[in-house]
């Protein structure tokens, strides 16, 4: 199965090893490097990276000559660092990075700007997969073991949501938001009803869990 490729430039382990853990449960390849320098040498040899997630302080070489490696190479960059100041920020963006995220940050947060920054630079893979059914973003179809399943609008793109987030617990209000808007007027019951639906149209019986008092989480096993 392709996945897209995340190269994680941190030199905090304990910070490293979360944005792995949350990237891999999500379905995406990553690779830790803890050292600047380490990390221009690894995209000499290997620049088939779809994306970058680099810090600024970094031992070895620091994160904005690293991202001048990068952009050379075609690897967006997402900066990640503990300066808040707005200088900080405008340097990193003048220097080619797609998008730059202050530390501490929600690991939603970053995984929504990872998908945005991989859609914005043509990076994001068009077919997700998840158990038996595979999912083509172009063609808006779901297949079943080959087979494929008719979904409404609504259902489609709640899949979607849920797919491009697996194993990530969502809260039935940010589904809300993300599949009917943020101007839509009614009640998370629909969240609740639409569920219903694909958990019956798909078999996704054991594979979308309920996260009590909070939302659904689709897990690729059971």
């Amino acid at each position: 199965m392709a996945r897209n490729r995340i190269l994680v430039v941190e030199d905090d382990e304990a910070i490293s090893r979360v944005i792995i853990k949350n990237l891999i449960a999500t379905g995406y390849a990553a690779t830790p490097v803890y050292d600047g320098q380490e990390a221009a040498e690894l995209v000499e040899r290997d620049a088939d990276f779809d994306l970058a997630l680099l810090d600024i302080m970094l031992p070895g070489m620091d994160g904005l000559t690293l991202l001048a490696h990068m952009k050379r190479r075609g690897i967006p960059v997402i900066c990640l660092t503990a300066k808040a100041d707005l200088d900080s920020k405008i340097q990193g963006l003048r220097f080619g990075a797609e998008d730059y995220i202050v530390k501490p940050f929600e690991v939603l947060e970053l995984l929504v700007r990872i998908e945005k920054v991989l859609e914005r630079t043509g990076k994001m893979l068009q077919v997700l997969e998840v158990s038996d059914l595979t999912i083509n973003l172009m063609e808006r179809s779901v297949r079943k073991n080959g087979r494929e399943i008719p979904l409404k609008p609504m259902e489609y793109d709640l899949l979607v949501m849920l797919a491009k987030n697996k194993n990530i617990a969502l809260s039935r209000e940010r589904l809300l938001h993300g599949v009917w808007g943020v101007d839509f007027v009614g009640e998370t019951r629909t969240v609740d009803v639409h569920i219903g639906q694909l958990r019956r149209k798909l078999g996704l019986e054991n594979h979308i869990r309920t996260v009590s008092k909070m939302g659904y989480r689709l897990e690729d096993q059971p």
